[in-house]
């Protein structure tokens, strides 16, 4: 509790310098009482251009994602105190003191991201009642309860997962200059995150948007993982001009990709299997959630299939089946695309893992994996066996593919796990923790899982597709 005390202390002091400079705060209260007006008048616009078309809908779902953007809008604003959290008093020359202080760096860090935390949630609220104040006095109907909870936790996570952002940038750069050019990297993919979050309210699926509000706060105690992780006041003090060391890196990276291996089978015996040890808890947590992928895929067709409208008969869907396969010069064709699209996969699950500590790059695994079972679903509802398919149609070039997609997936969240760990003696900056996971992920993608996806494609176009025909043809 005392060392408690500390961090509320240095959050004190941050937020009484934040409130004496007018020169933001008294903008940002002018912008952020100004933009809910105008969003007010945009709900009244947009409603009686609608209404006058029978589309009441589509202006009744708008009111709530412009109250979204309402509290989106003046954390941005704010943004500009996060990202001079620490260098901005590295530049003004104040920060010696605060960093030769007995505090603990988690301590320091913490303070500074509650401080900086505040100001943009108070702006933010401020803005949203505003904007509820002027939907009262238009006589605009509010959203409905739930729905204005799901935005108003919306509106605090991405608060944090913002702030968050600009504080690591903060304790990266050099210059507030830099940090503001930077800034880009946190306000582009959370403007990307609310138009996705928009379509969801337009599509009135609020299921699906409590969804996305647990994985924002998932992405965003991440993100606050991240700082505390990597946070050490010596690096404030130590770097004095950002530098593009492209050699570094590269050497760095070829360091940790090559090991001690001095051949090819020497690197698989030493290298590969060192990262497959060091794999083995995503491998296996990857290989639990996959099942649950599976089976609730597999669940959800069956308890949804009266809904669904199958027209086609068994001896129909079994006829085309037999004229698909039956054609080589198609399959070989298609060994291209399987393979490219595979590859395409492990990319798509590596580019999102990236940008999101490796969760969104799980959920694009689970959600094939759960593909898989909606398929055998819905074969077991057309009235073909789903054991069979799994066994002649899915296992053959399944067993490859699918532990190609685990050991992929399980390196892009071993990146995400060891940023979000402390490892003493390195920084996020000098990017020694990323370029070495990203070293694991090579070995394990160039290593394992190209060969075992290029076996897999060619499984799934010449043998697979003649263990279907076999299975057809033997089915009465």
């Amino acid at each position: 509790m005392e060392q408690l005390s500390l961090v509320w202390l240095i959050a004190r002091r941050e937020m009484r310098d934040q409130f004496r400079d007018w020169r933001i705060i008294f903008p940002m209260i002018v912008l952020t009482i100004f933009f809910p007006f105008l969003m007010n008048f945009t709900a009244r616009e947009v409603l009686d251009f609608v209404s006058r078309y029978g589309a009441t809908l589509i202006g009744e779902r708008l009111v709530p994602f412009l109250l979204m953007v309402v509290g989106f809008f003046p954390i941005t604003v704010s943004l500009v105190i996060a990202l001079e959290a620490f260098v901005g008093e590295k530049e003004r020359g104040t920060i010696e003191p605060l960093l030769s202080s007995p505090l603990k760096d988690w301590q320091l860090y913490l303070g500074k991201l509650i401080a900086a935390t505040s100001v943009p949630l108070l702006t933010a609220y401020l803005g949203i009642s505003v904007y509820l104040i002027g939907l009262r006095v238009q006589h605009i109907p509010f959203p409905d309860l739930g729905l204005l909870l799901q935005t108003i936790t919306l509106t605090s996570v991405q608060a944090v997962l913002m702030v968050s952002g600009a504080i690591v940038i903060s304790t990266q750069a050099t210059s507030v200059r830099a940090a503001n050019l930077m800034s880009s990297f946190v306000i582009i993919p959370m403007a990307l995150l609310i138009q996705g979050e928009s379509v969801l309210m337009f599509w009135g699926n609020n299921q699906v948007l409590w969804t996305a509000v647990a994985g924002v706060t998932v992405l965003a105690v991440l993100l606050v993982r991240v700082g505390l992780a990597h946070f050490q006041r010596e690096a404030l003090l130590g770097r004095e001009i950002d530098i593009l060391n492209l050699r570094w890196m590269g050497a760095t990276f070829w360091h940790a990709f090559r090991g001690e291996a001095k051949s090819m089978g020497g690197w698989y015996r030493r290298e590969v299997t060192k990262t497959l040890r060091r794999l083995a808890l995503p491998i296996l947590i990857l290989s639990l959630l996959g099942l649950i992928g599976l089976i609730a895929g597999y669940s959800w067709i069956l308890e949804n299939s009266s809904q669904f409208s199958l027209a086609a008969s068994p001896d129909s869907v079994k006829k085309a089946m037999e004229m698909t396969l039956d054609t080589p010069a198609h399959l070989q064709i298609n060994f291209h695309y399987i393979w490219l699209h595979n590859l395409r996969a492990v990319g798509v699950i590596l580019l999102l893992g990236l940008f999101s500590f490796g969760v969104l790059g799980t959920i694009v695994f689970i959600g094939n994996i759960g593909l898989i079972g909606a398929v055998l679903a819905l074969v077991k509802v057309l009235g073909y066996s789903p054991t069979l398919l799994a066994l002649f149609g899915i296992l053959p070039h399944g067993i490859f593919e699918i532990s190609a997609l685990i050991l992929s997936s399980a390196a892009v969240l071993h990146i995400g796990l060891v940023l979000v760990t402390p490892l003493p003696g390195r920084t996020l900056g000098l990017g020694e923790v990323l370029l070495e996971a990203l070293a694991d992920w090579a070995k394990a993608a160039l290593g394992l899982v190209l060969p075992l996806l290029t076996l897999a494609a060619a499984i799934e176009v010449w043998v697979t597709p003649q263990l279907i025909l076999w299975v057809l043809q033997g089915t009465p």
